[in-house]
């Protein structure tokens, strides 16, 4: 079901009979019609592995199962929120950035090795998604949060779009990313992670950068 956006900070769902959506705990400003909130302690779709997986990466970011017929309203700790339509892709982003997405989202959880190896976990941990990332793929709608406003960049093959790993927010499509070393190793002395490395992003689809370098 797509988000209706009220302003930056602010979007507006509509719930229909036999249509669940999720939403992180806390999410909820205001509703109206027969809505029902409820602890989702599996973790959605993704059950037991995606319960392992986010206490391994130590997430906790437990997520409300939204009913019923009617309204709600969403937004959380003042940040910017993006809506994000997938089209039977899936989306890689950090839990805690999930504000609340379509039931009809496939849940799981990706272990960061599993793109680049090494540099993939390395990747996890300068962009402060740790050892996994959450993954929401199929048709549907996904609010993110973010600080300062959030960038659209397409992807497209033959032209990579390098990012600052700390102002990156998620990406979905048939991407490829590694981590490349964005000055020489006496450049980076006294320097932060974030100034010495680049986050290169290549293939087909889209990457959202936000206007900040703050994490949640």
């Amino acid at each position: 079901m797509p988000f209706r956006e009220i302003n930056s900070k602010m979007v507006e769902a509509t719930v229909v009979p036999g249509q669940k959506m999720y939403s992180q705990r806390g999410a909820m400003l205001a509703y109206k019609g027969d809505v029902s909130f409820t602890p989702n302690i599996a973790g959605g779709q993704g059950g037991l592995m995606s319960m392992i997986g986010r206490r391994v990466a130590d997430e906790a970011t437990p997520l409300m199962t939204v009913e019923g017929s009617g309204t709600v309203m969403f937004g959380h700790g003042g940040h910017h929120i993006q809506v994000i339509a997938l089209t039977g892709d899936t989306l890689y982003v950090e839990a805690d950035r999930l504000l609340a997405f379509d039931g009809t989202l496939q849940q799981g959880t990706m272990f960061m090795g599993s793109q680049g190896g090494v540099m993939g976990m390395v990747r996890g941990q300068i962009t402060g998604q740790g050892l996994f990332t959450t993954t929401l793929k199929g048709h549907g709608s996904v609010a993110v949060m973010a600080h300062g406003g959030v960038i659209e960049l397409p992807i497209t093959p033959g032209r990579p779009v390098h990012v600052d790993p700390q102002a990156y927010v998620a990406h979905h499509g048939d991407v490829r990313n590694k981590l490349s070393t964005a000055l020489g190793w006496r450049d980076m002395v006294g320097r932060g992670s974030g100034e010495a490395f680049q986050l290169e992003l290549s293939g087909s689809g889209a990457v959202y950068v936000q206007a900040s370098e703050e994490k949640l």
